[in-house]
């Protein structure tokens, strides 16, 4: 076996994809990374990481890579794009693409590297950045299964779960249909929080009564508390969740599905983005609801 068999490819070391490595390399994978951040591949060459030149190297030094970027042009580039995967993978070679990208080009890379002899696998993941650093994360896996076993070592090193959904995009298409519930949950909680606020209910027992009620959710729980303490660094930004919503929305009319919620919601994401909030978490949109009504649900700078 060759040592490029023995080593694990990260490409993308931010906000999630910064603890799904670093859980690697505790677990004790040995990697090549890359990020086009030169103070992540600093970080990561510290952690014990060998930093490859561009996403052709990494897959040079490895012949599992794993990449988690923004979005699908992205992923495309550092497939099929100069220095991408493509010029430096060898058949027998996998490609996992964990970030949330749309799944119709997902099957479109998968056909053109099956051409190379390389194998893929969409693995998106769901969880936040604090079960990413955790090693906590759901992982959501579409393509051949004996490639998902073949992968579940490094999976189990950053996940608590791994879900195997069938053939490639159905991982992706099971996260879009998950992040729905999310984003459009988001702006419920946002709206019900400044109406109760705006009637004169205390935000804090809101939460209180809630968290032990039927409106009770993750979400809730997640996003409520930093409606209340200001806390809106970001778990993920409403960038992201915005990008999100275009791919579910784009992937329902392809599949001529109507998306009524997702459609209104991504809207509130919008606003949003127009109000600068755009690097934010998702929990901040209860401001544009609190300068609408003349409220706030808690303090504010």
């Amino acid at each position: 076996m060759s040592d490029r068999n023995n080593k694990v490819g990260f490409i993308g070391m931010g906000m999630m994809g910064g603890g799904m490595a670093a859980n690697l390399l505790k677990a004790d994978f040995e990697m090549v990374a890359y990020d086009i951040d030169p103070l992540k591949n600093e970080r990561f060459a510290g952690l014990g990481a060998t930093i490859a030149n561009g996403p052709a190297g990494v897959a040079q030094g490895a012949s599992t890579v794993i990449c988690i970027v923004e979005t699908t042009a992205q992923v495309r580039d550092v497939v099929l794009g100069d220095g991408g995967i493509l010029e430096g993978a060898q058949e027998g070679d996998t490609f996992v693409c964990s970030a949330t990208v749309d799944p119709i080009m997902v099957k479109e890379l998968h056909d053109i590297l099956a051409e190379k002899g390389i194998k893929m696998l969409d693995a998106p993941v769901s969880g936040g950045v604090p079960r990413a650093e955790s090693g906590d994360l759901s992982i959501i896996c579409g393509g051949d299964a004996d490639v998902v076993e073949a992968c579940r070592p490094y999976f189990e090193a950053m996940s608590a779960k791994v879900f195997y959904m069938g053939g490639i995009g159905q991982g992706l298409a099971m996260k879009l249909c998950n992040n729905m519930i999310t984003q459009v949950t988001r702006v419920v909680i946002a709206e019900a929080m400044a109406l109760g606020t705006k009637a004169g209910l205390d935000p804090q027992q809101m939460v209180d009564v809630i968290s032990v009620s039927t409106g009770n959710s993750a979400s809730f729980q997640s996003v409520a508390p930093r409606m209340l303490s200001g806390d809106f660094a970001p778990g993920g930004t409403i960038d992201i969740s915005y990008k999100d919503q275009e791919l579910e929305t784009a992937f329902a009319k392809a599949l001529g599905v109507p998306m009524f919620m997702a459609a209104a919601s991504q809207q509130v994401y919008q606003m949003g983005r127009a109000a600068g909030l755009n690097k934010n978490d998702g929990s901040s949109l209860v401001t544009l609801y609190e300068k609408m009504t003349g409220v706030e649900v808690g303090p504010r700078d």
